[in-house]
């Protein structure tokens, strides 16, 4: 049974949350933040098993561990396991399992309701509207890969256990990740990139240990390498009004391109994303096309 660990007084999950880093990196650049998780009962092996089976089967992702930077996500092969037998033999089965959208389950909801209330204190100043609450947890084995990717999310990674190293880049270095790239992703398609080797030292390098999380900006692509032991990973994510608004122009964009329109990035002028967003919540009203990006 899963532990019913009560909730903990506000400021007592994470480290002291630096305002002034927050100002200046938050959704721009990695940072690195303090936790307290790393011996929380929620993230023992039993209570991950248990939670596997509590979550509906398409809530749990999970393959063979040795993996390419960028394999084909159609070919990703699987371990020939159970979710739950993956977890109890994470140590030698070789691989990679996420448990998406942990909040459906009350307690694991709380958890990160009380974490995601102290980046709030921080960030509601600078960006506005956090909304759309979700955690994943990461069971790896060692030295397992998570392919290079991007994610559509505001995110905090939690080292729990392990350690593991994380490959990130700046995602606006259109070098690295293009307009059109990110236009597709946020049209539907899939999260795993094609890694670009003159990209390669471009990047940043971060080394997690327990007790340690890190911040991903909104598409901001990376790789996972995971160290020499058992990795378990807590991620924080939520989406504000600015990272909703700029999904919306990226997909506004991807339909201009598409009829042969050459639009601007978006966030190169602020004047012409509003002009963009207005007009877009005006076609909603009247165009099926438009209501549905």
């Amino acid at each position: 049974m899963i532990v019913r660990a009560p909730r903990s007084e506000k400021k007592n999950l994470l480290g002291r949350l630096n305002s002034g880093c927050f100002a200046v990196n938050f959704n721009r650049k990695p940072f690195v933040i303090d936790h307290q998780l790393s011996d929380h009962p929620l993230f023992d092996l039993g209570s991950l098993v248990e939670l596997s089976q509590q979550l509906p089967s398409d809530r749990v992702e999970y393959n063979s561990g040795e993996l390419p930077v960028s394999p084909d996500p159609n070919l990703t092969p699987r371990n020939g396991l159970s979710p739950d037998e993956t977890i109890r033999r994470i140590k030698d089965c070789k691989s990679w399992l996420v448990l998406k959208n942990v909040e459906e389950i009350p307690q694991y909801k709380a958890l990160l309701d009380d974490c995601l209330d102290e980046i709030q204190s921080v960030t509601e100043r600078m960006a506005p509207g956090m909304r759309r609450r979700e955690g994943f947890i990461f069971v790896s084995s060692p030295g397992s890969v998570t392919p290079y990717h991007i994610d559509p999310e505001n995110n905090f990674l939690l080292q729990i256990r392990g350690t593991k190293q994380v490959h990130m880049y700046d995602p606006m270095d259109r070098e690295v990740l293009s307009e059109q790239a990110i236009e597709d992703f946020f049209a539907g398609g899939h999260r795993n990139l094609e890694f670009n080797e003159a990209g390669h030292g471009r990047g940043s390098w971060f080394n997690l240990k327990p007790g340690q999380g890190l911040h991903f900006p909104v598409v901001a692509p990376h790789w996972v390498e995971n160290g020499s032991q058992v990795s378990i990973s807590f991620s924080i994510t939520f989406q504000t009004d600015e990272s909703m608004r700029r999904q919306t122009l990226h997909r506004f964009n991807r339909r201009l391109r598409k009829a042969g329109i050459r639009p601007s990035p978006v966030g190169f002028n602020p004047r012409i994303d509003a002009t963009k967003y207005f007009l877009l919540n005006s076609l909603r009203k009247a165009r099926p096309w438009a209501r549905n990006s």
